[in-house]
């Protein structure tokens, strides 16, 4: 967007009394260019004449285009004024002095107190950016002489990033060893973890051969019993073949007294012929021997037989006996088998509890290491995200000065640019124009021009297009306040 302003110097070496009537010129123009459907451009200017004096120009327009008022211009007012210009002929345009068809607008009074309020609203917005212009260019001083003794300072390398560095470095091989040492307690976790392992397999077999053992002592603890219940048995079957055999003995003595009493009584009545002569006493000594030696052989097989009977039991009682002591003896091996393999396992869940309290207190050593590292790890990287927050937030802090500088710079030169071209004018007294061309569309630009002649006069200049311009108290002044950085300012003399 292109704006321009003209303004002619109009000065005056007519001196006024302080009581003299004050004279009042009125002039309006029209011109400009259209930007919408009710965009226009409209200026007028006031200037008075006498003591305390002044002029006040305004200017109000819609859309985008070239806009045109009448200024009025004059020195900063004091006691003197300048030479008057040549008297030119004046022509007068004729149709400017037919009547106009002028309608009272009903609110006119209303836009009359709303264009004061707006022009109120603008002198303060003019007054506050002057202030703000002033604050800038303070600080723009007060920043270049910082600059400049920044710059005159000897250039110190800072050693901070050397610290970081070594700090980063320390901690890193700090984490290295931790590292290593976190893969040394792993190796040594896996050992404990196969030690373990072997342990707990030995122990399951342990515990199976215990059980195995349990199970055989059982079997031979039923063997026993029912060895020993038939060893009570067989004593009580021996018991019983000893009273049997007495009892045999006995009966059979019995018999052979009542078969000796038998004999010896009994009486043989034999019928013999008489005709032939009998020797009794043979045949009775005959039948006597016969009795005897059947006597005499059953009692013989019948001891025979309880003797073998008797021999038979003692030799199985002898071998049921030696089987007992045979059984008490591996019952007692038992016994001291199961007694060394309690003890061994008594030893094994020993050292299984203390393997135990080992891999435990390992794991709780490799886990605070572990954490212990973590810690160290996030701490350092607290630490170096500090580090780079700063760091970031320090060249942040440096571009946002170096663009504040820069802006200052350009707005600084803009102004300078303003002013001497505006001494340059008031200088040379002959008109001027000022170009300021912005690179965004959304610029608003507003310029102002007052003065005031006779004595103590004062100048004010305002805009109506929505900011206000800068000025002196007697000089012209403009600005353009965009959303994007002035691309160029030109300024040409005519």
């Amino acid at each position: 967007m292109k704006t321009s302003f003209t303004s002619r110097s109009v000065s005056s070496s007519r001196a006024f009394p302080v009581r003299s009537a004050s004279v009042r010129t009125v002039s309006q123009s029209f011109g400009g260019s259209y930007g919408g459907s009710s965009g226009g451009s409209y200026g007028a200017s006031f200037g008075g004449l006498g003591v305390g004096g002044y002029s006040t120009t305004y200017g109000m327009g819609q859309g985008i285009g070239n806009s045109s008022s009448s200024l009025v211009m004059s020195s900063r007012g004091g006691m003197s004024f300048a030479t008057p210009p040549p008297i030119t002929a004046v022509q007068v345009n004729q149709s400017l002095l037919a009547p106009l068809s002028l309608e009272i607008d009903p609110t006119i009074q209303a836009v009359r107190t709303q264009e004061k309020e707006q022009i109120k609203t603008l002198n303060n917005r003019f007054a506050s950016f002057i202030d703000k212009v002033r604050f800038l260019e303070q600080q723009n001083k007060m920043l270049e002489t910082k600059w400049s003794l920044l710059q005159e300072q000897t250039t110190t390398r800072s050693n901070i990033d050397g610290m970081f560095e070594a700090y980063i470095a320390n901690l890193r091989r700090q984490l290295d060893g931790l590292g290593n040492e976190k893969v040394k307690l792993e190796g040594e976790l896996k050992n404990m973890q196969g030690l373990v392992e072997d342990f707990k397999r030995k122990y399951e077999d342990e515990i199976n051969k215990r059980a195995a053992a349990e199970n055989e002592f059982v079997l031979l603890k039923k063997d026993v019993d029912a060895a020993y219940m038939n060893k009570v048995e067989l004593e009580a079957r021996v018991d019983a073949l000893q009273d049997e055999i007495n009892f045999l003995r006995a009966v059979y003595e019995a018999e052979l007294r009542e078969l000796q009493g038998q004999i010896k009584d009994t009486s043989v009545i034999v019928e013999m012929d008489n005709s032939r002569v009998l020797d009794m006493d043979a045949i009775v000594a005959e039948v006597r021997a016969q009795y005897e030696d059947i006597a005499n052989r059953s009692k013989q097989e019948a001891e025979t037989w309880y003797k073998a009977k008797y021999e038979e039991m003692q030799s199985s009682a002898g071998q049921y006996g030696d089987d007992l002591r045979t059984t008490k003896s591996e019952i007692a091996e038992l016994n001291r088998m199961i007694a060394r393999l309690q003890n061994e396992i008594e030893a094994v869940k020993g050292q299984r509890a203390s393997l135990e309290a080992q891999i435990a207190e390992a794991e709780e050593r490799g886990e605070l290491a572990v954490k212990d590292a973590k810690l160290r790890i996030r701490d350092l990287e607290e630490a170096l995200q500090r580090a780079k927050q700063d760091m970031a937030r320090q060249v942040r802090e440096y571009q946002e000065l170096m663009n504040v500088k820069l802006a200052l710079d350009i707005e600084i030169a803009t102004y300078r640019k303003l002013l001497e071209g505006e001494e340059t004018r008031l200088a040379t007294g002959s008109n001027a124009t000022i170009h300021v061309q912005s690179s965004s569309g959304g610029s608003v630009s507003s310029s102002g021009l007052g003065g005031g002649f006779g004595f103590g006069g004062s100048s004010f200049s305002s805009s109506m297009s929505g900011s206000a311009g800068y000025g002196g108290s007697a000089g012209y002044g403009g600005t353009t306040i965009s959303k994007s950085t002035v691309q160029s300012v030109s300024s040409r003399r005519y």
